[in-house]
């Protein structure tokens, strides 16, 4: 699979220099917007050069090897295209053109096709009806129609976030989405049709892929359940799904898409209880919610102490989290006594009511007696920006949670364009909402007990018995019972 995203020689065909030519914007992008340094060869009737990238009639006249082939053709010739790929020894393919199971019996006949000569050479195809793959690690990208501007603010900071995806479209805003944010992405894979390399093959090569921490996927239909459910339970990385069928108009439109016949709703939805995959509610959580992982240590209990300048923001959150499955700490009066002594605090029981007037030295006590105490496994802090002081105060914060190993979900209760330009200038990782805030840490608490019943499980030993470890599984079942 490696193949698909560092290829060393690339053959785009249908890139021409005719008038809106979307195989030449893929020419365009990897010879004059990227630093990827492979070869990019272009194919097509007149044997043209195109923004740069060499031109010849047929794959078969480029001297040497080539890796990967990208094909981007009207459909009714891409069979004979995969033949000719076959013949040259290119064993990855690319189809990004549509028009077939998604199309009608003429379309799902040439699919057949080209699935037929895939296997006869052995060749692994990625589509069709599909974007392709980007890496932002070596600025290898071969979506088609891409702009300069957009291909630098994505590939500027190679990030640890990695999508498969089976709409082009979708790739594009969660992409878009992650510019401002603090997490980027890594790699982005759109599967399409999924004639070959299907969701299942792609989790367990980004599983396998160091620079990935998360994985997120968009899906309209899983092909072979069995197998998904095997790739994604290996997984300890934490997985995101955003799964469109699950009412019938939902599931028609998803057919007329990538032919997808959406499955079951309620059985997806077991299979993803069962590997621990975290099924978020709206594409906006796909590229928002990562950041809890990879900015923050894991959530490992339920009890979660607010603090906040605002009492309506105190009492909003409060049953946010209730309605999560979480719980608000319950704070001890010496904790309490603590809490009094940092300041003019208006109310030192959970949700804490900080008040307008606080220096620097009082928010860091307050963090440290919050984080450092047992009572508490987590923080949601909603402090105003009223002062650049408090900026400087929420990225102490970040550092004093790594330090203590609990969690923050940090909300700034201003209009969404004002948390994003913080979060963009000064790179702390603020939540767009208090919903946000609080569905992060319920995630991020999901996955840890996914882990903890994982590691609860029995393994097997000599002798073909089994063993387990009962402390943790005792342990499971108590955090289990308590979010039922």
């Amino acid at each position: 699979m490696d193949t698909f995203f560092d290829p060393e020689s690339v053959a785009i065909i249908g890139a021409s220099n005719s008038p809106f030519n979307l195989g030449a914007t893929i020419c365009k992008t990897l010879h004059e917007y990227s630093s990827f340094s492979g070869r990019v060869y272009a194919v097509n009737r007149k044997g043209e050069s195109v923004h740069g990238c060499e031109g010849f009639v047929s794959v078969m006249d480029i001297p040497g090897d080539v890796d990967l082939a990208v094909i981007i053709t009207p459909a009714e010739v891409v069979p004979s295209f995969v033949k000719q790929c076959g013949d040259k020894g290119i064993g990855y393919i690319v189809i990004e053109s549509a028009g077939f199971s998604e199309g009608g019996e003429r379309g799902r006949a040439m699919q057949r096709e080209i699935s037929e000569t895939a296997r006869e050479y052995g060749i692994r195809i990625m589509g069709p009806n599909c974007l392709g793959v980007l890496n932002a690690r070596n600025q290898f990208c071969c979506f088609y129609g891409i702009f300069e501007d957009s291909f630098d603010a994505f590939m500027s900071e190679p990030g640890s976030v990695s999508y498969i995806i089976q709409s082009g479209g979708i790739v594009a805003v969660v992409l878009e989405s992650l510019v401002k944010d603090v997490v980027k992405a890594n790699k982005a894979i759109s599967i399409g049709n999924k004639s070959d390399v299907d969701e299942a093959d792609m989790i367990e090569y980004l599983d396998r892929d160091d620079t990935t921490e998360v994985i997120g996927m968009y899906l309209e239909n899983i092909q072979h359940g069995r197998k998904f459910l095997d790739a994604a339970r290996d997984v300890r990385k934490p997985i995101f799904v955003f799964k469109v069928g699950r009412t019938d108009e939902g599931s028609l439109a998803a057919q007329s898409h990538t032919a997808g016949m959406a499955n079951n709703d309620a059985i997806f939805e077991g299979v993803c209880r069962q590997a621990g995959i975290i099924r978020v509610n709206s594409i906006s959580e796909l590229h928002s919610l990562p950041k809890i992982f990879t900015n923050m240590p894991p959530l490992r209990g339920r009890r979660i102490a607010v603090f906040t300048n605002s009492g309506a923001f105190g009492g909003i959150t409060a049953d946010l989290l209730v309605d999560a499955g979480l719980e608000m700490a319950r704070l001890s009066p010496e904790t309490q006594e603590k809490l009094s002594r940092t300041g003019q605090i208006f109310n030192v029981s959970n949700p804490i009511d900080l008040g307008p007037a606080l220096s620097m030295q009082t928010f860091m006590d307050i963090f440290d007696i919050l984080l450092s105490s047992d009572e508490v496994d987590g923080l949601l802090p909603i402090p105003s920006l009223w002062h650049p002081m408090i900026i400087d105060a929420i990225g102490e914060l970040v550092k004093k949670c790594h330090h203590y190993r609990k969690p923050a979900a940090i909300y700034t209760p201003n209009a969404v364009y004002r948390t994003v330009s913080y979060r963009e200038k000064y790179q702390v990782p603020l939540f767009e909402s208090p919903e946000e805030a609080a569905r992060a840490l319920q995630v991020s608490y999901q996955h840890h007990l996914y882990l903890l019943r994982r590691a609860a499980e029995p393994y097997p030993v000599s002798g073909g018995e089994s063993v387990c470890n009962g402390t943790l599984r005792q342990e499971v079942a108590r955090e289990e019972v308590r979010t039922q």
